[in-house]
């Protein structure tokens, strides 16, 4: 390839990357559905035209953007919980992650549930999907192992019990943006996660009387 034509790859490759980022930084300050690519552009000093040059319409756009936001988040989720040989550790070691990634770029769930709530299953929602998904058997995994390894109860409903922890990364993540303190979900992360792993506990039996 001439050293040209490389350079011009490594830009376009480059300008893709920095909207990506814009557009996540954007979506922490206003609706995603009313971010215009107008807007885009002007955040990284592109002219309308020369963004539909990195991509072809918005739609184009949108669905890098899920790229980006499936691969950072599972990528960095799940290396967390892969660093634990124990299943309750790894469970929490992603609770945290997970909670760490929202902190650092809190546009992220606005842009997820925007997408989510469209009509019809375009390309950037799907992709969402598939990543829960993928999430979710992830989480079901652990559980089972867990169980495996006698730190999770072995009548746990592991399926019910991974809605159960994606729901209360999701209630925090909430809670964050009605107060408007999304910084603070670092510390209430792992109070909340006790609280979830006790859920996973034995119950011992009552004493007979």
């Amino acid at each position: 390839m001439p050293v040209s034509a490389k350079r011009t790859y490594q830009s376009t490759e480059l300008r893709q990357s920095t909207t990506i980022e814009a557009v996540v930084q954007l979506c922490a300050e206003q609706d995603p559905a009313t971010l215009t690519t107008a807007r885009i552009a002007d955040e990284v000093g592109l002219s309308q035209g020369a963004l539909f040059k990195h991509f072809p319409n918005k739609n184009r756009l949108w669905e890098s953007v899920a790229c980006w936001v499936s691969e950072q988040l599972t990528r960095q989720v799940f290396s967390a919980a892969d660093e634990h040989q124990q299943a309750d550790q790894a469970l929490e070691a992603m609770f945290l992650a997970h909670v760490d990634f929202i902190v650092r770029h809190p546009g992220i769930p606005r842009l997820m549930l925007g997408e989510l709530q469209k009509p019809g299953n375009g390309p950037a929602k799907s992709i969402i999907r598939q990543t829960l998904a993928r999430y979710r058997k992830k989480v079901v995994e652990l559980l089972n192992q867990g169980i495996q390894q006698r730190h999770i109860a072995s009548g746990i409903d592991t399926e019910a019990a991974a809605v159960l922890y994606l729901g209360a990364i999701q209630g925090l993540v909430v809670q964050g943006m009605i107060s408007g303190e999304i910084n603070a979900l670092q510390q209430t992360a792992p109070r909340i996660f006790r609280l979830y792993n006790a859920s996973l506990q034995e119950i011992p039996d009552e004493p007979e009387k």
